[in-house]
């Protein structure tokens, strides 16, 4: 069965982006928000499998999205986005519970790698 997928990034077309990269892989792409607070709303919602997450958006950035996420659901898996040069966020997302991280600008078969190697 196809794993559904929460993406959640600021920028409509990086969205796009990865929703096209996933869709063509056989993945199901169940929800977009484009914030934090739509991020934690839309993850309650559908319960997805996975979550992409970018660090840095408007309203809650991704951190503490990943934050109230896994404090409702302890099993979320979660990926983190993050521009170049965000070391000290990638390292507190990890610790607060993030299972990869993904660098932008996006390589198709990193997404995908970071993607299988956490729900398969």
């Amino acid at each position: 069965m196809a794993k559904n997928i929460l993406v959640c990034d600021d920028a409509a077309f990086m969205r796009m982006m990865i929703k096209d990269i996933l869709t063509k892989n056989g993945y199901n792409v169940a929800g977009e928000a484009e914030n934090g607070v739509k991020a934690v709303e839309k993850y309650n919602e559908i319960k997805p499998d996975l979550v992409l997450m970018d660090i840095t958006m408007p309203e809650m950035d991704g951190i503490q999205a990943l934050k109230k996420i896994k404090a409702a659901d302890p099993g979320a898996m979660v990926i983190m986005c993050s521009a170049m040069g965000q070391q000290a966020m990638v390292i507190e997302s990890i610790q607060s519970g993030a299972k990869d991280f993904i660098v932008k600008p996006f390589q198709a078969d990193r997404v995908l790698e970071a993607v299988k190697k956490v729900v398969g």
